[in-house]
């Protein structure tokens, strides 16, 4: 088991917070500020992503209404270990328009506070400790 685990944040705006407060209860913050209106996300494109393959947690909080969010999530379920928690923040109207995406993943209406982030970096260090 590592040190420090690191948490993908993969968020529009307001990363800050939730990165100052995961480092300093000793997780390594990954920040995505999502892609911009012109670019694609690279995992959309095959290239892979370095952030993704260094994250032990995903905190996802990006607009499912958009095709290429909604396409990143898709594919971080594809790809992610099952073990990886992945947290989704979405808007409550959008919980009912897209169950299916959403089945099997911890979903909240509202952006974490400390408390959820701590419980996120507690599932991390869980799943890492029980693999080893």
């Amino acid at each position: 088991m590592s040190d420090k685990s690191a948490i993908l944040i993969d968020k529009i705006d307001q990363v800050t917070g939730d990165a100052a407060f995961l480092e300093a209860i000793g997780h390594h913050a990954l920040l995505c500020h999502g892609p911009g209106e012109d670019s694609i996300c690279p995992l959309l494109t095959g290239e892979g992503c370095s952030l993704l393959t260094e994250a032990h947690g995903i905190l996802f909080e990006l607009d499912l209404d958009q095709p290429q969010h909604r396409a990143i999530l898709a594919r971080y379920k594809q790809v992610v270990a099952e073990d990886v928690p992945i947290r989704v923040v979405i808007r409550p109207d959008q919980v009912g328009r897209y169950p299916e995406l959403l089945r099997g993943l911890k979903v909240s209406t509202r952006s974490p506070g400390n408390a959820e982030l701590d419980g996120l970096a507690a599932e991390t260090e869980a799943a890492e400790y029980y693999l080893g």
